[in-house]
């Protein structure tokens, strides 16, 4: 049986994508017969300890505000409780997974494969504190996983002849639709805030300045078509985006709604007649695979693994910081019939069932494994 060391700062009971794909993807490879063992560098304030988790152990390691003695910490629990005898350790994301990761790959005699996701290397590669962690752990690594192809020249720039597989995120499909409760709630929710006629656009997640949203708001205002629809904001949403729609508030009709977890959404996407993804930069988001898988169009940029998702079979696509061509998908999008939204859902939900499987992602995981030795 192959043993893997998995070194995360993202994992339950984190909230957010990152934390979420994370499980989905140890979920994914302990089905598959790997025994994981995840550390779990954590911001919270628990106890240090080693549980037992189906498929493999949890090693709570809290960073507290000494974060160089928790790593140090992390290698005595590890050989205080005798798990050694890796086969690989993993980085996924984070400035100190990464920092950790290296090490802990020599002192156990294991290959390091790192797992990057969007901010890992969009906003590393750039950054005085972040780039040198990054520059080492890619160096370190006997493979680089990245979940946007346009993510490849970013890691080769930083680290030569590194040797780098694109994997896309997963949605179980099986288990993600939208219960006739749910969209029941999220009808009455349109019925009760939106006016008769217009389409409602969800932006949902943490709505950063990366997300792009206040330069959609910008391009919406310029459209001509801000009252064609009614904007659905859910999440963490940055004060100047709320100040940008305080000062419309007649004019751009809007409603917001706090952080959700996943499975509090669908009642959401039940509400939305599109949801938009304006990023300058991303990884491949969940919410880009959620929306599709339950039928949702979307206005998205072409912007990291979103280039590998959307198209405009599936939504309106336009090139990421483009104003003009934000503008013209939301044209594009004003000017849909019900009967096209019906078809670019109907589309997205197939090829995200198609194409963007749990099974798929486990795969590449397993081949990635299989190939570093």
């Amino acid at each position: 049986m192959r043993r893997v060391l998995w070194i995360t700062e993202h994992y339950p009971p984190s909230r957010g994508g990152m934390s979420q794909s994370c499980d989905r993807i140890v979920r994914g490879l302990r089905g598959a017969g790997v025994e994981v063992d995840v550390a779990h560098l954590t911001r919270r304030a628990q106890p240090w300890g080693v549980t037992r988790e189906h498929g493999g152990r949890l090693v709570t390691a809290p960073l507290g505000d000494d974060t160089e003695n928790a790593l140090r910490r992390l290698w005595t629990t590890l050989t205080a409780e005798d798990l050694t005898g890796y086969d690989h350790v993993v980085a996924f994301g984070g400035v100190y997974a990464l920092l950790a990761a290296p090490v802990l790959s020599a002192l156990l005699d294991a290959p390091l494969v790192t797992l990057l996701r969007g901010n890992d290397i969009d906003v590393g590669v750039f950054s005085m504190r972040r780039r040198g962690v990054l520059a080492d752990a890619l160096r370190a690594s006997a493979r680089v996983c990245v979940v946007a192809r346009s993510h490849i020249p970013l890691v080769t720039a930083l680290a030569p002849g590194a040797a780098v597989t694109f994997v896309a995120n997963s949605v179980d499909t099986a288990h993600w639709r939208i219960l006739p409760s749910e969209r029941k709630r999220g009808l009455a929710w349109r019925d009760e805030h939106v006016r008769e006629g217009r389409r409602t656009i969800g932006l949902i997640g943490q709505l950063k300045v990366k997300k792009g949203v206040g330069f959609f708001l910008d391009a919406l205002a310029a459209s001509g078509h801000a009252e064609t629809f009614h904007l659905l904001l859910v999440g963490e949403v940055e004060e100047s985006v709320t100040e940008w729609l305080g000062a419309r508030e007649d004019s751009v009709p809007h409603s917001f709604l706090p952080f959700l977890d996943r499975y509090e959404l669908p009642a959401v996407y039940a509400s939305c007649d599109l949801v938009a993804l304006p990023s300058f930069y991303d990884g491949m988001p969940n919410v880009a695979l959620e929306a599709a898988a339950l039928g949702v169009p979307l206005i998205a940029s072409d912007g990291g693994g979103l280039a590998d998702v959307a198209d405009d079979e599936i939504g309106f696509v336009f090139r990421a910081g483009d104003a003009h061509a934000c503008r013209a998908a939301i044209d594009r999008a004003a000017r849909a019939d019900d009967a096209e939204l019906a078809r670019l859902g109907t589309d997205a939900a197939e090829r995200i069932r198609r194409d963007f499987t749990p099974a798929a992602e486990t795969a590449g995981y397993l081949a990635v494994l299989d190939a570093v030795r």
